[in-house]
């Protein structure tokens, strides 16, 4: 049962601390809040109790992450008064939310909390897991996944190597290289950081909570792995516990489906210019989308666009070049089914074509955002070389070039002005931006 807000919310669990977070009555919308004033500070009286019910924790101390349960437990937890009582924390039908954040009762930021996977998937990984080992309805998760011949392969483990992750349903983890893996060791953000491929420094929990984290949703890894301050398209990790990743705040790309035609063209623009990096990069590292929806895509407070979700992202090392995937069937276990179908296959890293982000992209998430916003006959280009770069059937070259010329088009149609503070006041005196 899902825990309710109310002046009876139950006291916090006894030698827990707890994070500070603020809840506006407008969370429920997909809008971030702006900082809290002190007068609705000063409001604010109703605690909660964020228990190990409620993250996850209860069945799982492999479950994902550790760095963020500190704060979670850390003060008080409090929630502006004037919410329904009704109410419950995170509504089963949104998979994330905004909140502002503070642990300083001072200092207030925008963050999202977002579910690394929804309760329905959560409640069938736990009937997989306690059938596995033949248990009853509950068992201890922990226990179960300690005993499978997967992790026993983990612990003795000095190097995180292909042959340890062949299986796992993630498409960061299809086709991996040893450089990408030892990326992975390097920057785990959930253990003290030792600059060594070695998963020496790694404590026994250290090694399932990253197996269990990779099994379930790798999209916490690749932003450890791939951070935004270095230049790659995601939002900063804050850290993940149990069920539940807290990063920086953002706007989903589908609330700007409605944009003006300058802002419309600067984000299509920037999109555009997002995959151009994923497909091309210093690192040598082919990022590919296993597929698309517009709220994979977010916008920062300053009119940045960056990707909202990677969890459908797949990485092809083309430095080093990746183990093949095994055949069907081959090393599949309870860590390749706890959220989806134990017979799901990915293509082969292979088979991915340059093209398939384009297509994806240009077909599913463009074009409501480019529709009817432009006068002809600029509209009609717009649409021309939109349709090209959606064909499926199309050669590579013929859907890069359409891309190509895409950009071209849009970028006269942007404007400078202070709307677009990611690239303000540059834009007046350098036309690179």
């Amino acid at each position: 049962m899902e825990p309710r807000l109310g002046p009876e919310a139950a006291a916090l669990h006894p030698g827990w601390p707890a994070l500070l977070l603020w809840v506006s009555a407008l969370s429920y919308s997909v809008s971030s809040p702006a900082s809290p004033s002190p007068s609705l500070v000063s409001r604010v009286r109703t605690s909660y109790n964020f228990g190990r019910t409620f993250l996850g924790l209860d069945k799982c101390n492999a479950c994902i992450g550790t760095s963020i349960c500190k704060k979670f437990f850390k003060e008080e937890i409090r929630f502006d008064n004037w919410l329904a009582s009704h109410l419950g924390l995170i509504p089963d039908d949104l998979p994330s939310y905004p909140v502002n954040y503070s642990d300083d009762f001072k200092t207030w930021r925008p963050v999202e909390i977002s579910r690394l996977v929804s309760k329905h998937q959560n409640e069938i990984s736990d009937r997989r897991i306690c059938a596995s080992a033949a248990a009853p309805k509950t068992c201890s998760i922990e226990r179960v996944l300690r005993k499978t011949g997967r992790f026993q392969k983990w612990l003795q483990a000095k190097r995180l190597t292909p042959d340890l992750v062949q299986g796992l349903p993630s498409p960061l983890l299809r086709c991996p290289s040893q450089r990408l893996l030892d990326r992975v060791v390097r920057r785990y953000a959930e253990v003290a950081d030792a600059g060594s491929i070695f998963m020496d420094h790694f404590t026994d929990r250290d090694k399932l909570r990253l197996l269990y984290t990779l099994a379930v949703n790798a999209h916490p890894i690749l932003l450890q792995i791939f951070p935004g301050a270095e230049g790659w398209p995601l939002p900063r990790y804050l850290g993940s516990c149990g069920r539940f990743l807290v990063s920086t705040s953002t706007s989903p790309l589908q609330e700007f489906y409605g944009a003006p035609a300058d802002q419309a063209a600067d984000l299509a623009y920037q999109l555009l210019g997002v995959l151009e990096s994923l497909r091309s990069n210093d690192l040598n590292y082919f990022f590919y989308f296993t597929h698309v929806d517009v709220d994979m895509f977010g916008i920062f407070n300053n009119g940045h666009l960056f990707i909202r979700d990677a969890s459908a992202l797949g990485v092809i090392d083309r430095q080093e070049g990746s183990q093949a995937a095994s055949r069907a069937g081959e090393n599949k276990d309870i860590f390749s089914c706890l959220v989806s179908g134990c017979q799901t296959e990915l293509p082969s890293c292979d088979t991915i074509p340059e093209k398939q982000s384009l297509v994806l992209v240009c077909g599913q998430v463009l074009p409501p955002l480019l529709q009817a916003k432009f006068p002809s006959p600029v509209q009609e280009e717009i649409d021309a070389e939109l349709a090209r770069c959606g064909e499926g059937t199309r050669p590579d070259p013929e859907v890069l070039q359409a891309a190509s010329r895409l950009k071209d088009i849009l970028r006269p149609l942007r404007t400078c002005d202070p709307r677009f503070a990611y690239r303000y006041p540059d834009c007046k005196y350098n036309d690179k931006f």
